[in-house]
């Protein structure tokens, strides 16, 4: 397969036009939420050289790559084709073996201090545990070898950004994340059980056409895929404002739509963009399927149990003086009463002034 230095070089190798290369950039502009003011940008960094990625699995069940190539928006066939150089993933790889394993080692010297490294996958933290061996050696051995030459981390999955399930209690396997492992790196964590697929192409597609990672949060997280509350994008927020809650999985309720946070869902406290996004080019996502947010993007989920059983508090709700979920719904309901009385009574009172004038009015024209 030939190989491409630029997304430009790409499009002139194949005989396709300017304009056809300028319309691709406004759509991948648009795909990841930026200004048409910044086109230019974008048209400069697809000029550029495409970014060196090297891909390493460690601890995980590789639902992150089964999440990364159904994405819908950019395809991950764009991506892995057209927009990055990927040059070592023993999951997407067709290689294998020792010749693959010498190619990430040429890799990593030709590319010194340039390429990204994507992490997928807890650490074990005991190298001679023999636990998550590749290549005959540690994971964890192989994982500050490409660290220490690389520009940038990219944490896919819970598992590397947190330590994942591996980490749960009991924890045999001492598993954790990679920003426990690593700290000289400039890292960005994408977690989530799997991610969202459309959130995995995006981080990467920003540092294709940029060249730098997007701007995080305070947990390494890119704000633009993790700045909201599930909660606050969920369509099933106003039941929880009206204090309609799904008492059971199987009652009216729930069949109806209402709020599912009695039953344990996290959708609280949880930064994600499942309510917006969603999965599967936007088909759904789970609680929209019927089931509740069990926070699979937090720290620690897998060990905040039972899964099922609503959390204690709503941040906001208590702080802001309204009592708890058990009584929101009544709160609501009287202020929407005082509101409608107040609006009543206001109303009355224009009504009445507004007659006076009318009959002021009328009188003047009578005695002139």
């Amino acid at each position: 397969m030939e190989k491409y230095n630029s997304i430009w070089d790409m499009y002139q190798k194949k005989g396709m036009s300017r304009r056809s290369f300028i319309k691709a950039c406004t759509a991948m502009a648009a795909m990841l939420g930026i200004a048409p003011s910044m086109l230019s940008e974008v048209v400069e960094a697809a000029e550029k050289r495409l970014p060196v990625v090297v891909w390493l699995h460690g601890h995980e069940c590789t639902g992150c790559s089964e999440a990364f190539i159904r994405s819908g928006a950019p395809m991950a066939s764009d991506v892995v084709l057209n927009m990055i150089a990927l040059e070592y993933d023993d999951t997407l790889a067709a290689a294998s073996g020792q010749p693959f394993e010498e190619h990430l080692q040429e890799i990593i010297k030709a590319y010194d201090g340039q390429y990204i490294l994507a992490v997928e996958g807890a650490v074990p933290v005991l190298a001679d545990s023999g636990y998550c061996m590749v290549g005959g050696h540690a994971f964890v051995n192989q994982l500050k070898e490409a660290a220490a030459h690389c520009a940038a981390i990219i944490n896919y999955g819970s598992c590397s950004a947190w330590g994942g399930i591996q980490a749960a209690r009991p924890n045999p396997t001492q598993s954790t994340g990679v920003p426990n492992i690593i700290g000289d790196k400039p890292i960005i964590n994408v977690p989530g059980c799997p991610p969202i697929p459309e959130v995995m192409t995006g981080v990467i597609a920003h540092y294709a056409m940029f060249g730098k990672l997007p701007p995080v949060d305070n947990e390494g997280r890119p704000k633009q895929f993790f700045g909201n509350r599930l909660h606050d994008t969920c369509y099933r927020r106003p039941f929880f404002d009206a204090g309609l809650f799904a008492e059971d999985f199987n009652d009216k309720g729930a069949k109806a739509g209402w709020c599912l946070y009695k039953l344990g869902c996290r959708g609280p406290e949880t930064y994600s963009s499942c309510g917006n996004l969603r999965w599967w080019n936007g088909l759904s996502y789970p609680v929209q399927s019927g089931a509740s947010c069990i926070g699979c993007t937090n720290k620690n989920f897998w060990d905040e149990d039972p899964l099922y059983e609503r959390i204690p508090d709503v941040p906001g709700i208590s702080s802001l003086g309204l009592g708890n979920i058990d009584t929101v719904g009544g709160i609501a309901l009287g202020a929407m009463a005082v509101g409608i009385a107040g609006h009543a009574a206001t109303s009355a009172i224009q009504k009445k002034k507004r007659d006076a004038a009318e009959a002021k009015k009328s009188s003047e024209r009578k005695d002139g």
